[in-house]
């Protein structure tokens, strides 16, 4: 048919391929780059839900406002470091070696997971802290190298009519690995909180072994091109800069609920705009450029490409809402603890995870044999219809209604990510690969922040309307002192969902000081598990319909995007 794929035999240059490193070589590839991934993506995410028992090791409350920075930077410094060097490194990858520079991430990735293991005994307190975020910065620098070059070394181990299947299990490595990453923080966490830091040493120190005793480059290597230096800089420092405005946005700033009007990052997202503009014109003016801007020119490629960060977008909102969701509001009313959310919450989420386990390989391997188009569709097409049941499903939902949704969220996701992913690979030349990968490295943890800023300025908008009243109301019923009550209902929102976020009971805290003051009776109530989650249930409930209603706005453009392109046959753009 004619949006079919249609196959010939191995060229040339794949038969010598398989001849000089064996049939088992892509294997191998697809084994180590798969743990890589996994291992990068575990870390991305480990910290959302064990958070609460590092800070309580080193006794800091991260909600009190001189900690919550601190707290957004141990979260996020992982991902903004990944994100603004995958398209360099990709580019570097392409020059001098995409098995040699994956080999140095795997050991930059093993040092700083080593170091941070022995900084959770050496420091304590906020200096501790500080330590931990430097160090996850030296761990992002090293799953950057993992990210921008795992789907290059796949794409140029496997045969094309074999890409799709090795994709599908590389892309389901990455989905499962930020899944997984919640569940292991929370039952490492109720262990020891300093497992969370050790989990990763053997597996990076055995990875980076392994990598480098058994891979081995392929592709063409490309020395005569230069470095384009202001290219990288510029990117490198505009992403930066758009990125940590973006991440302080979310806090207060004077009497407002959040700094979108804080002059620093009006400022910063100024000059970020300014810096990617430069990066572009420089793109545009350099022999040896950065990135080949004229890829945007093919139209698989440029639709892949929005198509990924469209769905990405989508998917991290998805992520953020169920957590905050389970931990702060569903779980509490249903009895667990706060301190125990977490964990729980990661089990609950487990058919998200099943869905996508279930329907990633099968749809790699689909795609191989039929096509991409046909599955990108279906699966943003589930999302769509998963995204508004999600919208119309009570706050205080029957579980078994939830999980049938989160599987069909799973699956569409799915069924999307492989295909969509060797679109974009098949459409650009061998020697662009490293920096293609790169780009849908940078492109992914990109989306995953911008999620993240969206969806929370718009809770906190929705919080910020009708917290303080509904909190204040609240506590006068249960004899709290006008005073105290009137102090305690300007907790700001960001503290609220961030309490949410990482399954605090924000009231103990808040409460630590007038407890003498309220009855007993009535603290008993106001600190247990229902009292908050309920205080601020409505108000959730209004703000996480618009996020799935934006979510699934999203995911019907990508389908039509989808639906829009036609596909070609498959050749190996650039063989000679």
């Amino acid at each position: 048919m004619a949006d079919e794929y249609q196959y010939s035999e191995y060229d040339k240059r794949e038969a010598r391929r398989e001849s000089k490193y064996g049939h088992s070589y892509k294997w191998i590839a697809l084994s180590n780059t798969t743990l890589g991934v996994m291992m990068a993506t575990i870390d991305s995410s480990i910290l959302i839900i064990s958070l609460p028992a590092i800070f309580n090791g080193l006794g800091i409350n991260p909600l009190t406002p001189g900690n919550i920075t601190l707290l957004l930077w141990l979260l996020l410094g992982y991902i903004i470091m990944s994100s603004t060097v995958v398209i360099t490194i990709g580019r570097l990858s392409d020059m001098f070696g995409r098995v040699r520079l994956y080999n140095l991430g795997f050991a930059i990735f093993a040092i700083g997971s080593t170091l941070l293991y022995v900084a959770s005994y050496a420091f304590k307190g906020t200096t501790a802290v500080e330590m931990f975020i430097i160090l996850r910065l030296v761990q992002g620098l090293g799953g950057g190298f993992l990210f921008a070059n795992s789907t290059a070394i796949i794409t140029d181990a496997f045969p094309k009519n074999q890409r799709g299947t090795a994709m599908g299990i590389n892309q389901i490595s990455a989905i499962m690995g930020s899944l997984l990453g919640l569940i292991i923080g929370g039952v490492l966490a109720t262990i020891d909180w300093h497992l969370i830091f050790l989990i990763s040493v053997p597996v990076g120190i055995i990875g980076a072994i392994w990598s480098y005793v058994a891979l081995h480059e392929i592709a063409e290597i490309r020395k005569d091109q230069k470095i384009d230096i202001f290219g990288n800089i510029t990117f490198a420092l505009g992403l930066t800069v758009i990125l940590l405005s973006m991440t302080y946005g979310l806090l207060p700033y004077g009497n407002a609920n959040t700094g979108w009007h804080n002059p620093y990052v009006v400022g910063g997202m100024a000059l970020g705009v300014s810096l990617i503009i430069a990066f572009i014109i420089i793109e545009l003016k350099s022999k040896d450029p950065m990135f080949n801007l004229g890829l945007f020119k093919i139209k698989e490629f440029s639709s892949g490409i929005v198509s990924l960060f469209l769905s990405g977008i989508a998917r991290g909102g998805l992520q953020f809402m169920l957590i905050i969701w389970l931990q702060g509001i569903w779980l509490p009313l249903h009895g667990v603890n706060f301190i125990n959310t977490p964990l729980q919450a990661g089990i609950d989420m487990t058919p998200l995870l099943a869905g996508f386990l279930l329907f990633g390989p099968t749809s790699g391997y689909l795609s191989d044999r039929y096509g991409a188009r046909r599955l990108k569709i279906i699966g943003m097409t589930i999302n769509v219809f998963g995204f508004l049941m999600l919208a119309i499903l009570p706050v205080n939902f029957a579980y078994a209604d939830f999980a049938v949704i989160i599987f069909l969220l799973g699956a569409g996701q799915g069924m999307f990510a492989a295909p969509n992913t060797i679109s974009i690979m098949n459409s650009v030349p061998p020697q662009n690969r490293g920096a293609t990968s790169g780009i849908q490295g940078t492109l992914t943890n990109a989306s995953f922040m911008f999620s993240m800023v969206v969806f929370f300025t718009i809770l906190i908008f929705g919080l910020g309307a009708t917290l303080p009243k509904v909190l204040y109301n609240g506590l006068i019923m249960q004899n709290v002192p006008n005073q105290t009550a009137a102090t305690v209902s300007k907790l700001p929102p960001t503290s609220a969902l961030f309490a949410a976020l990482l399954g605090y009971n924000p009231m103990q805290t808040l409460l630590s000081n007038a407890t003498s003051s309220i009855p007993k009776a009535n603290l008993t109530v106001i600190t247990g598990t229902k009292f908050f989650p309920s205080l601020i249930s409505n108000s959730f409930k209004s703000g996480m319909r618009i996020v799935m209603f934006v979510a699934a706005a999203m995911a019907a453009i990508v389908a039509i995007i989808s639906a829009l392109r036609k596909e070609t046959k498959i050749k190996e753009a650039g063989a000679q």
